[in-house]
C-alpha cells in the first residue's frame, strides 16, 4: 500500500518558520513618483536650512518634509556628490564643480570649475566626493582631487586610481583600488605601509569608533584596526556583509552602525549588545542597493538607494512589524509572549520569536482575538474559542466567532462577544468552565460588566442590550435600550469602559444608563471631549486610543482632562481595519494592529515644546511672502515647514482669521481656493494634547478681481455714459417721432370724427326730418280723416236738406223736415267714438311724450293739444269738441298756462317739438 506523503509536508510546513522578519524602526519610503526625479541617488545631505538635499543623476533634489523640489545644472551633466557648508550646497559632476545657494526660494547655481580650465580635456574627471578638510573644500575624482580655499583652486593627481578619500581625525586617507591605503602629508602623498593587508581591496568606508578604526570593503568585509594591528571584524554579521558587497558605512551617535550594501540592503548594528536589523526588500525597503547614507539633526538615518529614498527613523521609540510576502494576512489583534509577539490574523494565529515568524499548527482560519489571563492566551476564534499556552494550541469552546474579551468589573470572570451572543468565563484558573447567557441569539461585537447580575452588550449591527440574570446566570430580561430610549440611528454601538463606568457611544453620541428611568441620557464629559469619533479603545485606566477624522490619537486622562497626542498619520495610513481597532499593553508601550503587520508606540506622555516653523506661500508657480498680494479667484498653497522628519514632528493646525474651528494641517500643507479679494490672516498653532498655542502667522491680501480695478471701473463708467447718451438720443428721437405720429394721427382722428359727426349729423337730420314728416304725415292723415268725416257729413246733409226742399211746400212741415234731415245727418257717438279711437292711435306717441312732460293736463286738454297739432282751427274744433268758438279760445289759454308758455311762443309749433 502506497502512502501519501502531502499531509506530511504540509505539517511540517507549517510548523517551521515561514520567514525571517523583525520588529523595525519606521521606514518612510520615497520613489520617483514622489519627487519626479531620476533613479540613483548618489549622495545626500541636510542643510542649514534643515531641508535635505540629495545628488540624483542629472537632478539636485530638495526636500523641507513638505514639497520637492529639482534643480539641473547649466550643462545637464549627472550629479555624483553633494557637501554642505554653511549655506552653501557644493556638487560634483562630470568635467564640473561649483555649489548651490538659495535666493528667493529658488536655487542658485554657480561654477567654481568653468573658465579656470581644471580639467584636461583628454581626461574625462567626474567628482565622486566633497569633502572639508582643514577649512578648504575637497573635489576628487578617482585621479585626483581639486581643493578649493576660496578664491582658488589647486590640483592634486593620484599616482594612482583611487576609490574615495576619508578624513580620520586630522589625516586625510587615500584608498587606492589595488594599492592600499595611503595618506595625504604635507602635499605629498605616502603610502600607510603598515596597512598592507588592506592591499587589493576596494575600500569603500573608513570610519573610526570607540578608539577603533574600521575598514569597509567591498567584497571582503569589515576591518578593525585595534592596538596597531588590523584584522577581520570579530562579528557573526562581517559573513554576512561579505556577501553582500557593502557599498558604504557610518556610524551614528547613538551607538548604532550602518552599512548600506549593494545586495542586501541596510544593516544596522547595536554597538551595546551586538543586535542588529536588516532592513531590505524582504521586509520594508524598496531597493536592496544602498548608494549613499546620511543623517539628520535628530539622528535619523536617510539612504540613497539605487532607486528611490528611505528615510528610517533609528532614533525613535516607535517600531513596526511589516510583513511583505502576504503569508500573515490582515492582523486583527497582537499580543507579547516571551521573547516575542503573538498575532491573530485573518490567515491563523502566529507567533514572531527570534525574529522568525511561524504559523501556530493547527490555528487556520479568521482569529480575532488575543487575551491573556494569568500565564496563558485565549484566542477568539472563526472556529471556536482556543487555549494557547507555551506553544500548545488546544479548543476550550466551540462556540464559533470569539469576537472580544473584557474582563468584567465586579470580579474576576471574562465576558466574551461572540457571533450567536455572550459567554461568560466564571474560573480564570479552569476556563473550560463557561456559561452562555442564554435569550440573546445576535452577534455580538462588544460586551461589558460593571455591576452585579447586569450585562451590555452591544449588537454588532444595530442596537444595545441589558441583560439582567440571577446569580444561577439565569437570564430574566433582555432589554433593547436604544429602542426604549428611542433612539432610532443606533446602527454601530460601541462601548467604553471608563474609571469604572461603563460608556456607549451611539451615532457620534455618547451615552450613560440611568437606572432611574431606565434610560440612556447625554454624557456631557465625553460629547465635550469625544465628538466626531469613529472608534475608541481603552488601553488602561487612564489611557484610551481614539480613531477621530481618520487621525488616530493616544488619549492620557488626567483627572476631568484629556491629554490628546496625536499619532503621525504616516505610521498607519491605509493600514487602519475599520471598526476592528485593537491595543494591547506591551510595558511602557502599546501595540496596535495593522492591515500587514502591527506598530508599536509609546504610551507615555511627552510635552513637547513649540517648533520653529517656516511659511513658504506658492500662488501658481510663484512664491509669495507675508503680507503679499495675490490675485482674485487664485489657488494659495501654503506649506508650513518645521524641519523635523521624525517622531518629533509636530502636530500643527491652522485657523483663517477669527474662525473658531482648528483644521490640522495634514502633510505640511494648507490649500486655500476661490479666494474672495480681502485681507486674510493664517494662523499655525502648535497643539501640545491640552491647548492650542499659536506660533507662527501669514498674512496676505486678496486682489480685487480685474473687473474692479480702476481702469475696468473707468472703462465701465465710459461705457455705462455712452450707452445712456445713446439711450437718450434715440429716446429723444422716438419722442420726437411719436409726437409728429400723435400729432398727424390726432389730425386724422379729427378728420375722422368729424367726418363721423357730420355724418352722424346728417343721419340725426333726417332722422329728424323723417320723424318731422312721419308727424306731419301724421297729421295731415287726422286732418285728411277729419275733413273727410266733416264733408261726408255736410255733403250728405245738404243733399238731404235740398231733397226735402224740392219735394216739400209746406213751411212748418218743411221745418220739421229740414231739422229732422240736420239730426239724422249729425255724427252719432259711436262714429265720434271710433273717431278718437283712431286719432289716439295715430298720435299715441305724442299723447305718452306730453303726459310724461306735463302730467297736470287733463284728457280734454290733451284732446285740444291733438287738434291744435293737427293745425285745425279753433271754428273747426269748437263742434268736434262740441264747445262754442269762445270755448275752445278759453281753453286755449288755459292750456297754455298748463304748458308754461309765454306771449311770443307758438302753441302749435310748441306741440309740433314734442
Amino acid at each position: 500500500m502506497k502512502t501519501k506523503p502531502l499531509p506530511l509536508l504540509f505539517f511540517f510546513f507549517i510548523c517551521m518558520p515561514i520567514f525571517a522578519q523583525d520588529l523595525l524602526p519606521f521606514v518612510e519610503n520615497f520613489s520617483k513618483s514622489n519627487y519626479q526625479g531620476d533613479n540613483q541617488i548618489w549622495n545626500l545631505a541636510q542643510g542649514n536650512d534643515d531641508a535635505m538635499y540629495f545628488a540624483n543623476n542629472y537632478y539636485l533634489l530638495r526636500y523641507d518634509g513638505v514639497k520637492w523640489e529639482k534643480n539641473s545644472l547649466p550643462n545637464k551633466t549627472i550629479i555624483r556628490s553633494i557637501l554642505v557648508d554653511k549655506d552653501r550646497i557644493y556638487s560634483g559632476s562630470y568635467k564640473e564643480f561649483g555649489y548651490w545657494f538659495r535666493k528667493e526660494g529658488k536655487m542658485q547655481y554657480v561654477s567654481l570649475s568653468k573658465g579656470n580650465k581644471v580639467f584636461d580635456d583628454k581626461n574625462n574627471e567626474e567628482i565622486w566626493k566633497i569633502f572639508k578638510f582643514k577649512n578648504q573644500i575637497y573635489f576628487q575624482s578617482f585621479n585626483g582631487l581639486f581643493l578649493y580655499d576660496g578664491k582658488k583652486i589647486k590640483q592634486i593627481k593620484f599616482p594612482f586610481l583611487a576609490s574615495y578619500c576619508f578624513v580620520v581625525e586630522d589625516q586625510l586617507l587615500i584608498a587606492s583600488v589595488e594599492q592600499g591605503v595611503y595618506r595625504l602629508k604635507g602635499g605629498n602623498i605616502e603610502k600607510v605601509s603598515e596597512w598592507a593587508v588592506l592591499e587589493n581591496n576596494v575600500i569603500h568606508a573608513i570610519e573610526k569608533y570607540d578608539g577603533k578604526i574600521y575598514f569597509f570593503t567591498k567584497k571582503n568585509g569589515v576591518y578593525v584596526l585595534e592596538n596597531g594591528s588590523i584584522n577581520p571584524w570579530k562579528n557573526p554579521l562581517n559573513a554576512v556583509l561579505k556577501s553582500a558587497n557593502i557599498n558604504v558605512a557610518e556610524f551614528l551617535k547613538n551607538n548604532k552602525l550602518v552599512v548600506g550594501t549593494a545586495s542586501k540592503g541596510v544593516f544596522i548594528f547595536d554597538l551595546k549588545d551586538g543586535s542588529y536589523s536588516n532592513i531590505s526588500r524582504n521586509n520594508v525597503l524598496m531597493n536592496n542597493s544602498v548608494l549613499s547614507i546620511g543623517h539628520d539633526k535628530e539622528n535619523d538615518l536617510w539612504l540613497g538607494l539605487d532607486n528611490g529614498i528611505a528615510h528610517i527613523e533609528v532614533n525613535s521609540p516607535t517600531a513596526i512589524f511589516y510583513d511583505s510576502s502576504g503569508v500573515l494576512g490582515s492582523v486583527y489583534s497582537v499580543a507579547t509572549i516571551p521573547a516575542g509577539y503573538l498575532m491573530a490574523s485573518n490567515h491563523g494565529l502566529y507567533k514572531f520569536v527570534d525574529k522568525k515568524l511561524s504559523l501556530i499548527p493547527n490555528s487556520e482560519g479568521q482569529a480575532w482575538n488575543i487575551s491573556k489571563i494569568n500565564s496563558q492566551f485565549l484566542i477568539g476564534h472563526n472556529e471556536g474559542t482556543f487555549i494557547y499556552k507555551n506553544d500548545s494550541f488546544d479548543k476550550w469552546s466551540t462556540i464559533n466567532g470569539g469576537w472580544n474579551m473584557t474582563k468584567s468589573g465586579i470580579n474576576n470572570s471574562y465576558i466574551q462577544s461572540t457571533y450567536s451572543g455572550i459567554v461568560i468565563y466564571t474560573d480564570v484558573h479552569d476556563l473550560s468552565k463557561h456559561i452562555v447567557v442564554k435569550g440573546l441569539l445576535k452577534p455580538i461585537k462588544y460586551a461589558a460588566q460593571n455591576r452585579k447580575n447586569e450585562i451590555w452588550a452591544a449588537d454588532n449591527n444595530r442596537g444595545l442590550y441589558r441583560i439582567l440574570y440571577n446569580d444561577n446566570y439565569e437570564t430574566l430580561s433582555v432589554d433593547n435600550v436604544t429602542q426604549l430610549s428611542k433612539i432610532n440611528n443606533d446602527f454601530g454601538v460601541k462601548i467604553v469602559e471608563f474609571r469604572n463606568e461603563v460608556l456607549f457611544l451611539v451615532h457620534d453620541t455618547w451615552y450613560t444608563y440611568n437606572s432611574i428611568t431606565n434610560k440612556l441620557v447625554e454624557n456631557d464629559l465625553f460629547n465635550a471631549n469625544f465628538k466626531n469619533v469613529s472608534d475608541i479603545v481603552t488601553i488602561d485606566e487612564n489611557h484610551f486610543m481614539v480613531l477621530k477624522e481618520g487621525l488616530l490619537y493616544h488619549i492620557f486622562a488626567k483627572e476631568n482632562k484629556f491629554i490628546w497626542n496625536i499619532v503621525q498619520e504616516k505610521y498607519y495610513k491605509g493600514k487602519i481595519i475599520n471598526d476592528n481597532l485593537k491595543v494591547s499593553k506591551s510595558d511602557d508601550n502599546y501595540l496596535l494592529n495593522l492591515d500587514d503587520g502591527f506598530i508599536k508606540l509609546q504610551l507615555k506622555y511627552n510635552s513637547k515644546s513649540n517648533p520653529q516653523i517656516k511659511i513658504e506661500g506658492m500662488n501658481g508657480d510663484h512664491l509669495v511672502g507675508d503680507n503679499s498680494k495675490i490675485d482674485y479667484n487664485s489657488e494659495l498653497k501654503l506649506f508650513i515647514i518645521s524641519g523635523i522628519y521624525g517622531v518629533n514632528k509636530p502636530s500643527l493646525f491652522y485657523k483663517i482669521n477669527d474662525t473658531k474651528k482648528f483644521t490640522a494641517v495634514k502633510e505640511g500643507v494648507v490649500v486655500l481656493n476661490n479666494l474672495e479679494s480681502g485681507s486674510y490672516e493664517v494662523s499655525i498653532y502648535n497643539y501640545d494634547g491640552l491647548s492650542y498655542k499659536k506660533i507662527a502667522e501669514f498674512n496676505y491680501q486678496v486682489a480685487q478681481p480685474w473687473y474692479s480695478s480702476f481702469w475696468m471701473i473707468l472703462l465701465y463708467i465710459t461705457i455705462i455714459s455712452v450707452v445712456l447718451y445713446v439711450y437718450y438720443r434715440w429716446n429723444k428721437l422716438r419722442y420726437i417721432q411719436k409726437l409728429a405720429l400723435q400729432e398727424e394721427e390726432l389730425k386724422h382722428q379729427k378728420k375722422i370724427l368729424e367726418m363721423e359727426l357730420k355724418a352722424e349729423h346728417e343721419l340725426n337730420t333726417q332722422e329728424y326730418e323723417k320723424h318731422i314728416l312721419a308727424l306731419e304725415l301724421q297729421t295731415k292723415s287726422s286732418e285728411v280723416a277729419g275733413k273727410s268725416l266733416s264733408i261726408a257729413k255736410q255733403s250728405e246733409m245738404i243733399d238731404k236738406i235740398q231733397g226735402i226742399l224740392n219735394s216739400e211746400s209746406d213751411i212748418n212741415k218743411l221745418t220739421s223736415e229740414i231739422k229732422k234731415a240736420i239730426k239724422i245727418n249729425a255724427v252719432n257717438k259711436h262714429e265720434w267714438e271710433t273717431f278718437e279711437t283712431n286719432l289716439n292711435q295715430i298720435h299715441n306717441e305724442f299723447m305718452i311724450n306730453l303726459s310724461k312732460k306735463f302730467p297736470n293736463l287733463t284728457p280734454k286738454d290733451i284732446k285740444l293739444c291733438i287738434y291744435l297739432k293737427m293745425n285745425l282751427s279753433s271754428k273747426e274744433i269748437a263742434p268736434m269738441m262740441n264747445i262754442s268758438y269762445r270755448g275752445v279760445e278759453l281753453h286755449r289759454y288755459r292750456l297754455r298756462k298748463k304748458l308754461n308758455l309765454v306771449q311770443d311762443e307758438n302753441l302749435s309749433k310748441f306741440l309740433l317739438m314734442i
